[in-house]
């Protein structure tokens, strides 16, 4: 069986990207994409970026933002208080400013 996981997405940021450094010196950039639904619902989704584009990628990009992001998606697992929780957050390969009708 072939399994593929990749996601484009465009949308809106919805927050100003927040830059990490990880226990491991890895860093990572996240922020929040608000992708829009049918009608006029928008979903929120966690995007994190690693290393070289946690860096360089995403270093310009506001609150605001049209972006185009290409990745993956991931589901983390973790304990919160008495309980577990799960985060399911794209994973971007590539994030890409998107030229608007403001910015020409």
């Amino acid at each position: 069986m072939v399994t593929v996981n990749v996601v484009v997405l465009a949308g809106r940021m919805s927050d100003a990207p927040e830059v990490k450094e990880m226990p491991s010196g890895d860093q990572v950039t996240r922020f929040r994409l608000h992708v829009p639904e049918a009608g006029k619902r928008v979903l929120p989704l966690p995007v994190s970026a690693w290393e070289k584009l946690a860096r360089k990628g995403c270093e310009r990009l506001v609150k605001g933002d049209a972006v185009l992001v290409r990745g993956h998606l991931v589901r983390r697992f973790f304990r919160d208080g008495g309980g577990g929780r799960s985060v399911t957050e794209v994973v971007a390969t590539e994030v890409k400013k998107l030229e608007t009708e403001k910015d020409a």
